[in-house]
C-alpha cells in the first residue's frame, strides 16, 4: 500500500520512531511530500531487494482519418526497469559518561541523534536529484540521471542557456516573456508538476520573476511555514549537502560555470543552474520501501556493560520514475 511519511508516522508504536519520522517531515518538504510504495519484501531463498517496473517512454496520440482510409499505425513504448532497494543512514557513538549530560533537549544522545536525522535528509535528498550508480555504487540513480537524454530533459538552444538575470528580465513585459519558457518547461509534466525543485538562488531568481509577472503566490505547508508558489506549484529548495568528513555546505542544485557550446574550447558560461518540476505519485516518480517500518531506530542501550554505545537510524528505499514525463529538468538557467 502507498504511504507517505505522514502515513507512516501514525502507524508507528514506538515514540522514538515517531519524533524521527516527523523530524524527517519537518527538515524537507520534498521528502514530505514524497510516496512510498512500501512493497518489497525480501523473505528468503534468496529474494533480493530490487523492484521491476515498466516505464512509459513514449506516449501515442489519436488522428483522423478520411472516409475509405485506415489509420497509421504508430503505438506507445516502454522498457522494463529495475532498481535496488539501498539502506541509508548512519550511526554514532556515546560513551556512557556524557550520554546524559545537560538536559533531555540537548544531551549528547539526542544532539548526535538530531544532526544524524539532518545529514540523513540531506543525503536522501541529494541522491534524489543527483544520485548516479556508475558514481556511487551502493546507491541509486536519481531526477537528474533519469532524465538525461529524454524528451523532458529541456535544454535551452541558440546561446545555450536561458538568462533571468536582474539586468535582463527587469520589466514586467519581460518577465511575462520568461513566464511562457518556465511555463513550456513545465507543461513537460503530464498531470501537472507538484514542485518545482531548485536551490535557493535559482527560486529566489523565480520567484522574482514570478513576482513581476503576477504569478506569485504565498500559503503554508503543513507545519504552518511560508510556502512561496509559481503558478499555484510550491518552490522547494533542494538544500545543502556535506561530504564525508567534510563540514563545507554545498547546494544540492549547484550554481557553476559551464560549457555551453559543448566544444570544451570556450564559450564559458557563468552562475548557471537547473530546475526540476516533479509530479509525484506511483505512476510518476515515487519511491519504493521495504515492507514494515519505513524509518528503524537504535538508540544507545547503557542498561549492559560496556563505555561506548552506538546507536543508528536507517531507511531502506530507492526513488522510481514511472513515466519520463513524470518529471522535467530546465538546463542552464543563468541567475547572475
Amino acid at each position: 500500500m502507498p504511504i507517505t511519511l505522514a502515513d507512516a508516522q501514525k502507524n508507528t508504536q514506538d515514540d522514538v520512531d515517531f519524533n524521527v519520522i516527523d523530524m524527517y517531515r519537518r527538515y524537507s518538504y520534498l521528502l514530505d511530500r514524497l510516496t512510498f510504495d512500501d512493497c518489497v519484501n525480501p523473505g528468503t531463498g534468496g529474494a533480493t531487494l530490487t523492484y521491476g517496473y515498466t516505464q512509459l517512454v513514449n506516449t501515442r496520440k489519436a488522428t483522423f482519418r478520411s472516409i475509405n482510409s485506415e489509420y497509421t499505425a504508430s503505438q506507445a513504448s516502454r522498457t522494463r526497469k529495475t532498481v535496488d532497494l539501498v539502506p541509508l543512514g548512519g550511526a554514532f557513538e556515546v560513551d556512557r559518561v556524557i550520554a546524559d549530560l545537560g538536559s533531555a533537549r540537548t544531551n549528547e544522545v539526542n544532539f548526535q541523534m538530531d544532526e544524524l536525522l539532518k545529514g540523513s535528509v540531506n543525503g536522501f535528498i541529494d541522491q534524489l536529484v543527483n544520485g548516479d550508480t556508475a558514481v556511487t555504487t551502493n546507491g541509486f540513480d536519481g531526477l537528474d540521471a533519469m532524465l538525461a537524454g529524454t524528451t523532458s530533459e529541456v535544454v535551452p538552444t541558440g546561446a545555450g542557456y536561458f538568462d533571468i538575470t536582474v539586468g535582463t528580465v527587469d520589466t514586467q513585459a519581460k518577465a511575462i516573456n520568461a513566464v511562457t519558457t518556465l511555463e513550456e518547461f513545465i507543461a513537460k509534466v503530464v498531470g501537472g508538476a507538484d514542485v518545482i525543485v531548485g536551490n535557493q538562488s535559482g527560486l529566489i531568481a523565480l520567484a522574482r520573476i514570478g513576482r513581476l509577472a503576477g504569478y506569485l503566490s504565498e500559503s503554508e505547508d503543513a507545519f504552518g511555514r511560508p510556502l512561496t508558489r509559481f503558478a499555484g506549484i510550491p518552490l522547494v529548495d533542494a538544500g545543502t549537502t556535506v561530504a564525508e568528513g567534510d563540514d563545507t555546505e554545498t547546494s544540492v542544485i549547484p550554481t557553476e560555470s559551464r560549457d555551453t557550446d559543448g566544444t570544451g574550447t570556450g564559450g564559458s558560461i557563468t552562475n548557471l543552474t537547473d530546475l526540476y518540476a516533479v509530479k509525484f505519485g506511483l505512476d510518476a516518480f515515487h519511491a519504493v520501501s521495504k515492507t514494515g517500518p519505513l524509518v528503524k531506530t537504535w538508540l544507545p542501550d547503557f542498561s549492559t556493560a560496556g563505555a561506548v554505545k552506538k546507536g543508528e537510524v536507517e531507511m531502506v528505499a530507492a526513488p522510481v520514475l514511472k513515466r519520463t514525463t513524470g518529471a522535467a529538468v530546465l538546463r542552464n538557467i543563468k541567475i547572475k
